[in-house]
């Protein structure tokens, strides 16, 4: 399930954020303090272009979303789950998480296309998005900590996921 995040789950998320495989896999790797973590959530709550969703897990706060963009064709989206807290269970989760958060922009926030930005070397991740369907337009170099790294850029349109659903649904 994905529900709005709170001011309340605020240190989760950066708890999550800072742990070392999800710095590893973006694309600001630093360790981020309170106060900077505070100054962004004070801006992307107060934006109405973006949304930050939690995922919950058998009712238990596992993973978070952030939509990009919203109100515009074009919707990129990120997110990262609870290594720690979800052990094992963290394959299964993420892709829970994935299927969860498509539905959630085409069906709640209306995109007619998402995108997702993806450090070619994070493979896991570039095999889910091939799963569920995302595919690759175009890839380009990014800087990320001083060195450059090679990013693909994937997107998924409505009416693809409509029709995949409709058919793996047969």
């Amino acid at each position: 399930m994905l529900r709005p995040a709170t001011d309340g789950d605020v240190e989760t998320i950066r708890r999550w954020r800072n742990h070392p495989k999800v710095r590893r896999a973006s694309f600001t790797t630093h360790e981020i303090g309170p106060e900077e973590h505070r100054a962004w959530w004070e801006a992307v709550s107060a934006d109405p272009t973006k949304r930050v969703l939690i995922f919950e897990r058998n009712g238990t706060p596992a993973g978070v979303v952030l939509f990009t963009g919203v109100g515009s064709e074009l919707v990129e989206w990120s997110k990262y789950v609870d290594v720690d807290g979800l052990g094992p269970e963290r394959a299964a989760a993420w892709e829970e998480l994935e299927y969860e958060a498509i539905d959630y922009a085409f069906d709640v926030l209306g995109a007619d296309r998402i995108g997702a930005a993806t450090l070619v070397a994070n493979t896991p991740v570039r095999r889910l998005h091939d799963r569920t369907g995302f595919i690759e337009v175009r890839r380009y170099t990014r800087t990320v900590d001083g060195v450059d790294r090679e990013v693909v850029w994937n997107e998924l349109s409505a009416r693809a996921w409509r029709v995949r659903k409709e058919t793996t649904d047969e």
